[in-house]
């Protein structure tokens, strides 16, 4: 048994041993940082007014009081002596190593973001997303935890600067210590800077309240002091008598906390159960159930007023046993009970679990040795993440920028206008995607970008931290090329969908003002220039002129639907309106136009222009007043429009014999659709005359877009026969640059 624990004290003093020197090393490193610190920040003063090196001291001693390490509290020096400093990330780095510059440098861009943040030109509806910025920007560097616990440090130490010197804070700064750092605090479980931070905050934004509540707590301080005293002793001294050790203390009371209840639950100061409160700390969980046993049995419990903690602890970890119980005098005294464990974790937060090791100290075997020391710190850094990513969760539930998995805010950066307003982009942003975020007709109008002053290309991706300037131009549109991705000149699916909404405006625009140009030409040549567009427009079915000019535009609305609107209806024939007929033709003499009227032998009839009919399309007759029979393709939408109308008008045609001594040649309508260029017609034009077909009127039109521009173009030829003109479309579709040709 002797041998065995000389062997075993023999195998331990090593590692003490290595603990112990460990220890020493961070203490003299902490030396060293104020040492190094302390001639750079000596004399210099913050933008808030503080004292350089006051503050860095009084951060470390935050720091300190919250269980940090010394090499942490080293870090508070550096990152201020960071400011004096030509390439400080470079200094530190060969001074204090890697781990240290990498702090100085996170923290030194969110103090900087920050700043620059609170002196943004912000009007006073858009703070609150002013605030909401910098608290996902709190976040985007929490990927060194150290960097979260230095700037909750830093502002209670400011805060703290301005109570003592009695000077007015900044209700910016104030607001933001409120709304982001005393919540952040709160989800860690560092409640020694959480209820400071909501005290001084409390004091500065609303002084008027703030003095009530704590003239209150003033007068009746002494007889409060001496009940709870009182409470404290007795209920001391009746736990060590049924043997249960115990550490019986007052509470604090914070006057935030003591407000916010009043407000919240309507209560008045003297019901608020805060003000008289002990707190009870144990050694173990078995322990703590058993003081609450032995307190309900001393004092009455207030009903509704028990929470157990411990079985069902808060979301950042926070673990007791509540309860409210009347004493002799009938007063409500809070009890708290907890074990040392869990009080720790209560002042301390994450501190209190979190080793903060600077990269390469593994092995030093303080906690646990080895991959036990690894697993511990590991889980220590996945239990702080978690609760960042719950704080962010308290504001936006269900926020996109969580990721399930525990990534923290990679996709997310955040850079400024140059009036420091805070803008928010996908990870990978441009400056296009910057100026389409800050206003759409920036975006279109972009042509140029300074980044942190410099000009750079379009395409260069953006950085957290960076000021980011647009130059325009007065009139313009975006680049085709921004949406080739490529080219990589747009990140945002926002951005992208603005460009392309853009383009297509532009293409309606075009199809719109050819569409009026059709309109206005019939106008004119039915002499009702005098009509109001929109009431054409109206009577035609259609909401305004630019619906009914998008249609025509596209060809998807035919011009007849408006001259049948403009010319008044043909009154319906009386039986003795007589159709007017020809003299007789000789025998076999073909009637004009190659047409024959079923059942009639002969009759005037004409070819429509709308839909330009020729041989062997299906036809059918209309009787006209005075003009004979009009002759339709039987698929002409005219046609089956007044055929609706006036069914007894149509009359049964068919397509007479060919003479032998000639060939009838029928006009008929071609449209064509193509890509413009230089000489498109006359190769169009060559296809025709190869194939012997005689054009006999041309129609162009063209609209220059950002591919060169389209040619719209109607061809009237002459041909025997349409099965024809099919295969000389074929050929026509062939020509370079047409994208489509067919008959009208």
């Amino acid at each position: 048994m002797k041998t065995g624990l000389l062997e075993a004290q023999a195998a331990t003093a090593p590692i003490v041993q290595l603990v112990d020197e460990h220890a020493a090393d961070e203490t003299a490193q902490l030396t060293r940082a104020r040492a190094f610190a302390e001639p750079l920040l000596a004399g210099q003063t913050l933008d808030t007014g503080e004292d350089a090196l006051s503050h860095a001291d009084g951060v470390a001693a935050i720091l300190q009081r919250i269980g940090a390490a010394p090499s942490m509290r080293a870090a508070a020096y550096l990152v201020y002596a960071g400011d004096y400093l030509n390439k400080p990330e470079d200094v530190v780095a060969k001074a204090f190593g890697a781990s240290h510059a990498s702090l100085v440098a996170n923290t030194r861009k969110l103090v900087q973001i920050q700043r620059a943040a609170r002196a943004a030109v912000v009007v006073e509806d858009q703070r609150a997303q002013q605030t909401e910025r910098v608290r996902k920007m709190l976040l985007a560097f929490s990927r060194d935890l150290r960097v979260v616990l230095l700037r909750l440090a830093s502002r209670l130490q400011t805060l703290r600067y301005y109570a003592a010197c009695k000077q007015v804070c900044p209700e910016v700064l104030a607001r933001e210590s409120m709304q982001v750092f005393a919540p952040l605090a709160n989800r860690l479980g560092i409640w020694q800077i959480k209820w400071e931070l909501e005290d001084l905050s409390f004091r500065f934004l609303q002084p008027e309240q703030y003095k009530t509540v704590a003239r209150l707590l003033d007068e009746t301080r002494v007889a409060r002091e001496q009940r709870v005293e009182s409470f404290r002793q007795q209920l001391a001294d009746q736990l060590l008598r049924h043997g249960l050790r115990a550490e019986v203390q007052g509470r604090p009371k914070h006057l935030y906390s003591i407000w916010k209840k009043m407000q919240g639950k309507g209560l008045d100061f003297a019901r608020v159960f805060d003000v008289r409160a002990v707190r009870v700390i144990v050694a173990d969980v078995p322990d703590a159930y058993a003081v609450l046993s032995r307190v309900h049995e001393l004092y009455r419990p207030v009903p509704g007023e028990f929470d157990d903690y411990i079985a069902r602890p808060k979301p950042n970890g926070y673990q007791s046993l509540h309860t409210v119980v009347l004493d002799e005098d009938d007063r409500a005294v809070e009890v708290q009970i907890r074990t040392r464990a869990m009080h720790e974790h209560a002042e301390h937060g994450v501190a209190a679990h979190w080793a903060y090791k600077e990269a390469g100290v593994k092995g030093y075997a303080g906690v646990a040795a080895g991959a036990d020391f690894d697993a511990q710190v590991a889980e220590a850094r996945k239990a702080v993440l978690r609760q960042l990513l719950a704080w962010e969760r308290d504001f936006a539930e269900g926020d996109a920028h969580v990721a399930a998995g525990g990534a923290v805010f990679d996709d997310r950066i955040y850079v400024f206008t140059p009036n420091a307003a805070v803008v928010e982009l996908p990870a990978g942003a441009t400056p296009i995607d910057f100026a389409y975020t800050v206003h759409t007709d920036l975006g279109h109008r972009c042509r140029g970008a300074k980044v942190d002053g410099a000009m750079v290309p379009l395409n260069t991706p953006l950085r957290s931290g960076q000021t980011i300037e647009i130059s325009t131009v007065k009139d313009g549109g975006p680049s085709m090329d921004w949406l080739n991705a490529e080219l990589g000149y747009l990140r945002s699916s926002r951005s992208k969908s603005k460009v392309r909404a853009w383009f297509n405006a532009l293409a309606l625009a075009d199809t719109v003002a050819r569409g009026r140009e059709a309109v206005e030409k019939l106008l004119q040549r039915e002499g009702k220039t005098a009509i109001k567009l929109d009431d054409l427009a109206s009577q035609l079915g259609f909401r305004n002129a630019d619906a009914l000019f998008e249609v025509v535009g596209k060809d998807e609305y035919s011009l007849r639907h408006i001259e049948n609107l403009l010319r008044p209806a043909e009154p319906p024939p009386t039986p003795d309106e007589a159709i007017v007929l020809k003299r007789s033709r000789s025998e076999g003499e073909s009637p004009k136009g190659g047409v024959l009227v079923v059942g009639v032998e002969s009759l005037l009839t004409s070819l429509a222009r709308c839909c330009r009919p020729a041989p062997p399309d299906a036809i059918g007759g209309y009787v006209t007043r005075g003009k004979g029979v009009a002759i339709h393709r039987s698929d002409c939408s005219n046609f089956r429009e007044m055929a609706a109308r006036t069914p007894e008008r149509v009359i049964a045609v068919t397509w007479g014999a060919p003479r032998p001594d000639r060939t009838a040649l029928y006009p008929v309508d071609v449209m064509v659709e193509a890509a413009d260029r230089q000489g498109l017609l006359r190769d169009i034009s060559e296809v025709f005359a190869k194939e012997k077909m005689n054009v006999i009127g041309v129609k162009t039109q063209s609209v220059k877009d950002m591919q060169g521009g389209t040619a719209w173009m109607t061809f009237t030829v002459e041909v025997a026969d349409s099965a024809r003109l099919a295969q000389v479309l074929g050929l026509v579709a062939r020509v370079g640059g047409v994208r489509s040709a067919r008959r009208k």
